[in-house]
């Protein structure tokens, strides 16, 4: 069985700051992020609320994508968020289940 990469986006709120990252546990980092855990941007800004995430089964292409969405207008990112999230709901419970 293969393993399963992400890239996902974070954001304070609806068209705030937004953080991209790429990780092989989504769950785990997420969390993490809404905890502060770490030390960096997303502690800084209080970006916890997971509105965007593909999944890639090949940690190059994770990687790949991740830094290629980094280099995206603002105006690109939003577009991308709102094609699948457009109320920008928090997808962490989705993820995290019960």
């Amino acid at each position: 069985m293969s393993e399963t990469f992400y890239v996902y986006i974070l954001a304070t709120e609806r068209n705030g700051t937004l953080y991209i990252g790429v990780t092989n546990n989504l769950v785990r980092r997420v969390f993490e992020h809404k905890q502060d855990a770490v030390p960096g941007f997303t502690k800084r800004y209080g970006v916890h609320t997971l509105v965007y995430f593909e999944h890639f089964d090949d940690p190059a292409n994770a990687i790949a994508r991740e830094k290629a969405m980094k280099f995206w207008r603002r105006k690109e990112k939003l577009a991308k968020i709102e094609q699948t999230n457009p109320t920008w709901r928090d997808l962490y419970d989705d993820i995290a289940g019960p």
